[in-house]
């Protein structure tokens, strides 16, 4: 007996010529692209706003300290002019996470309203989306029916599975932006509390370790949460931390001829 043909879905205006799974794929990457456009420049999440706040704290703190050092600042005007930088960095760091978040966010919206109308214009076409994504899983004959049925009774369901298998989001993972600013803000006045004591006490010695161990504990809790192995995140940071501090302090005993 001959086996049956399966017989290829067909491309319509909605795919752009597409199939429905080159679709699924496009439209996954233009979502990951859109929706995570920021992702470069500010850590998605509370926790990782915190961490990266705090090394770029230590970074800046150590950076200004010691270029005011070696342009022989008494140590009262720097202690104070130390001061108002960090307040001014507190205000813009944490101001700028939640702008970055809130960007974020409305970039969320957009996709779901977008999708939303997809599923209310482009019916017959989300429905073989939804076919060739469950066939790929295993779903087959009777069953994929009845699971593509239940799910098509129901636009909120449809909705959220939309967006979660076709577009690949998990908006668990989006959190209220003034949640991302108060864990930046965190970051920030931890690290600069911890640096400011270390000031106090053991001068620029103080500093620079208290600024280190910043860097390595952030890098070790940004590991974590993106799990990966905490050890080359570590390095790395400290890398970058040292490089830069020995950079600035060659250009400016270079310009400045001292």
């Amino acid at each position: 007996m001959q086996a049956p043909v399966r017989i290829l879905p067909m491309s319509h205006d909605h795919f752009k010529g597409k199939s429905a799974l080159e679709h699924l794929k496009d439209a996954r990457v233009r979502t990951a692209q859109e929706t995570g456009a920021s992702h470069g420049v500010e850590a998605p999440g509370h926790l990782l706003s915190g961490s990266d706040a705090a090394k770029e704290t230590a970074l800046i703190t150590t950076l200004v300290w010691l270029v005011l050092t070696f342009f022989e600042v008494p140590a009262n005007h720097r202690m104070l002019m130390l001061a108002l930088g960090l307040l001014g960095w507190i205000i813009w760091k944490v101001g700028r996470s939640a702008l970055l978040a809130w960007a974020r966010l409305g970039k969320l919206h957009r996709v779901i309203s977008e999708e939303k109308r997809e599923i209310e214009v482009n019916r017959e076409q989300e429905r073989e989306e939804l076919t060739e994504m469950y066939e790929a899983r295993g779903f087959s004959g009777k069953l994929l029916e009845d699971v593509i049925d239940v799910l098509m009774a129901d636009d909120n369901r449809l909705l959220q599975v939309m967006l979660e298998e076709e577009l690949g989001l998990s908006l668990e993972s989006y959190v209220h932006p003034l949640k991302q600013a108060f864990g930046c803000f965190i970051g920030v006045v931890a690290s600069s509390i911890l640096l400011w004591i270390s000031l106090a006490l053991f001068s620029t010695l103080g500093l620079i370790i208290m600024g280190l161990l910043v860097v390595i504990v952030a890098a070790w809790i940004t590991a974590r949460l993106d799990r990966n192995a905490p050890l080359p995140e570590i390095i790395w940071n400290l890398a970058i931390y040292t490089i830069s501090s020995g950079a600035t302090l060659f250009l400016t005993r270079y310009f400045v001829g001292r």
